[in-house]
């Protein structure tokens, strides 16, 4: 690591540069009339609201090119690229067209910091506080309402996402800029991350190995911390939400202030939910869970650097159900349950050079798993996950239309067990990857591409007494792996695009998948691992089409991922303590599918939102079968109503939308088929202004008609254990 830091101080020092730049200027509309709006640079975070008059200013900006956004509601993104050097001030006059539409957000995920309808990649992009508007408990259960992403769950408590049939460590999750590590090889292991102090969330479908290595071979779950306060600004807000179905609630409140160049944010939550009720009006006992959570950071910013400090730390209290039986609402936990904290300190570094820029990203995470079975003053099974990562990327001075990035990533892990219970043995991973990726930008063709070389190293010690049958001898492993990208956009014309990916990704198998011997909990299932098993190696295809007008926007998306040596479960044909035995093994693999959709916002009836979508996905194995936790096939319709302002009522708004799930049918070996259901949902709300105190309220309610279903990727399916029926729920938060 020293070495790797030295190289770039020794390539890059002499760019340094002290100089400093202003923007300013007036926006205003096609009528000549002053808008307010959003000016804003994304590479170094900063930017300005412009007056009553129209007016903005953005000071120390460093030397270089940089993306500027205009946004604005009821008005179109704009995007340009300016150059500034030394001390100059530049002036630039905008002028916004009408459009009934979102306002365009920068995506972050992906390395270039585009707007979407820029990017080469597609990538789908959803706000926590619309997430709260639809009525979701938690981050993991919203997410599921995005196109082509859902959820595997244990009731409410514990959830992970599933991307276009992919899940577990084929999903990487990115919080506060680091990979999260938290066991998450096993279904019954949720995200731990609270929603709150989320901004947003983006999902990379697909292999997106190049930009971040193994364990992306499915996609990615990228959580967007909330930003600091504008400049010389103090702000204090809190919500609370209440949902009747758990008789739960959710509340968080939080305080920022910033200077010019310190700015500093602190978040407290805290989540209690007792067990929920069915459809058929009992409750899943022991699906309640308890979370507290406290989100923090500091941010340092001059004209050459930029340096920000996040912590989180969230301790989950968890249910694990079994049977049905307690029929109340208390929201002390029985057991059995799992008790976590979750540890995530990161540091972001960026150094300003001329007309480029250095970005160093370090994190530390810490996870200690315990779950406690017979009693709940000891822990049966205790994990202690140690993780260190660094990311450290150049991003060089464009070369005419190129803009060109090249990096190394890297993680340190250390797996300690300190229960009676072994799940998977005390093992250090090592990984090591090297990568580059470039951007070209032409009138109409946009195009990506990029190649990168990973290694990862495993070690584990030997598990329990070498005369026992479930010994687990240590291994010692090395997987490489090399990737390539490549990516087109195409404009045919101002209204309709096209891109075309093709990417690889590789995953290397979990600990569990080497390792394991002895029965996995919840799966009534005798695991024994396969130390031999080789990395599973994908390519995937995507085609996409967007078609967007002033009123009405269209898209299509198809897929096609084929997967060498994908690893799944197999039986033997023998049982011991009363649990059928299962081997890991390795067989081809493909899924293939895609997500169709529109949006239609009738003139004159600019208020009017009419959304639809439908995404399927198919999941085969080459010996022959279906892939287990494939989600079924869905169409989603919402009609949304975002009226004017009326009187003291600011932006309200209302929706209705109903959910057509329908019949899994390509069950796997060991799953049972789902009859299909419809849920149907509802909501409206408003902001309210008194004084200077911004009140924003909503009430909403979840599957209005109380049906009874069971989702197929549900893992209390298995006990025909039904999931939530009606709940009706409600927010309130404040600004101040």
């Amino acid at each position: 690591m020293k070495n790797i830091y030295s190289l770039f101080g020794l390539l890059f020092i002499s760019q340094l540069t002290f100089s400093q730049a202003t923007l300013e200027g007036s926006i205003v509309d096609e009528n000549n009339q002053s808008v307010l709006a959003t000016v804003y640079l994304p590479q170094i975070e900063k930017g300005a609201v412009s007056d009553v008059n129209g007016k903005y200013l953005v000071t120390q900006i460093p030397n270089g090119n940089y993306t500027v956004i205009i946004s604005a509601l009821g008005y179109e993104t704009l995007s340009f690229k300016l150059s500034f050097l030394k001390n100059e001030t530049i002036a630039k006059h905008i002028v916004l067209k009408e459009r009934a539409v979102e306002m365009e957000e920068v995506i972050i995920s992906t390395p270039f910091h585009k707007l979407q309808s820029e990017n080469v990649m597609k990538v789908e992009r959803i706000t926590t506080e619309q997430l709260t508007k639809n009525g979701a408990v938690n981050l993991s259960q919203g997410i599921s309402n995005m196109a082509g992403v859902s959820t595997v769950s244990t009731g409410n408590g514990i959830g992970k996402p599933v991307i276009r049939g992919l899940s577990s460590n084929r999903v990487l999750t990115y919080t506060q800029g680091v990979r999260l590590e938290n066991q998450q090889f096993g279904d019954e292991h949720g995200l731990g991350i609270s929603g709150n102090g989320i901004e947003s969330v983006e999902v990379i479908k697909g292999p997106a190995s190049l930009l971040y290595g193994s364990d992306a071979i499915g996609g990615v779950l990228y959580l967007n911390p909330e930003g600091f306060a504008t400049d010389n600004e103090t702000e204090v807000d809190g919500t609370g939400s209440y949902f009747s179905n758990t008789k739960g609630f959710n509340s968080s409140i939080g305080a920022k202030t910033s200077g010019e160049k310190v700015k500093f944010l602190v978040r407290g939550s805290r989540a209690s939910f007792s067990d929920y009720e069915t459809g058929d009006e009992y409750r899943v006992t022991n699906t309640r869970y308890n979370e507290y959570d406290i989100k923090t950071g500091i941010r340092f910013q001059d004209k050459r650097l930029k340096s920000t400090l996040r912590y989180n730390y969230n301790r989950s209290n968890i249910g694990i159900p079994e049977e049905i039986g307690a029929q109340n609402t208390s929201k002390e936990l029985l057991l059995p349950f799992q008790e976590i904290d979750n540890h995530i300190l990161s540091l972001d570094n960026t150094l300003f050079l001329n007309n480029s820029s250095l970005d160093i990203k370090t994190g530390y995470l810490f996870n200690d798993r315990r779950e406690f079975e017979e009693s709940a003053d000891e822990a049966a099974l205790r994990l202690k996950l140690n993780t260190f990562t660094y990311d450290v990327k150049y991003n060089l001075p464009e070369l005419g239309h190129f803009t060109t990035i090249v990096g190394v990533q890297g993680m340190l892990q250390d797996n300690k067990n300190f229960g009676e219970e072994i799940l998977i043995p005390n093992a250090k991973k090592v990984d090591f990857g090297v990568f580059a990726t470039t951007h070209l930008h032409l009138k109409d063709w946009d195009f990506q591409g990029g190649l990168r070389l990973d290694t990862r190293k495993i070690k584990t010690e030997d598990a329990r007494n070498p005369q026992d049958e479930d010994f687990i001898p240590s291994i010692d492993k090395d997987y490489n792996s090399f990737n390539v990208a490549l990516g087109a956009k195409y404009n045919f014309s101002e209204t309709f695009t096209g891109r075309l990916n093709l990417a690889s990704g590789f995953r290397a198998p979990n600990l569990a998948e080497l390792t394991s011997n002895g029965v996995h909990e919840g799966t009534n299932r005798y695991e024994i691992g396969n130390p031999d098993l080789n990395n599973e190696q994908s390519f995937q295809t995507d085609l996409a089409f967007e078609y967007r007008s002033e009123h009405f926007e269209a898209f299509a998306n198809g897929f096609y991922n084929t997967i060498n040596n994908y690893i799944f479960i197999s039986p033997t044909g023998d049982v011991i303590e009363d649990n059928r035995v299962f081997n890991y093994v390795q067989n081809g693999a493909k899924l293939f599918g895609g997500e169709i959709g529109f949006h239609l916002h009738p003139h004159p009836l600019d208020w009017l939102h009419w959304e639809s979508s439908y995404e399927t996905v198919i999941g085969e194995l080459k010996e022959g079968g279906n892939l287990p936790l494939i989600p079924a096939n869905t169409l989603n319709n919402t009609i949304r109503l975002e009226l004017n302002d009326g009187g003291f009522l600011k932006s309200p708004y209302s929706f209705i939308t109903l959910e057509n799930i329908f019949a899994q049918n390509n069950a796997s070996e060991f799953e049972t088929t789902t009859k299909g259901y419809n849920l149907l949902s509802l909501g409206f709300g408003a902001t309210v202004k008194w004084n200077k105190i911004e009140f924003n309220w909503g009430v909403n309610a979840t599957n209005i008609t109380n049906e009874s279903f069971i989702n197929h990727l549900s893992r209390l399916k298995a006990d025909e254990i039904l999931n939530p029926g009606r709940s009706i729920n409600f927010n309130l938060g404040f600004t101040l």
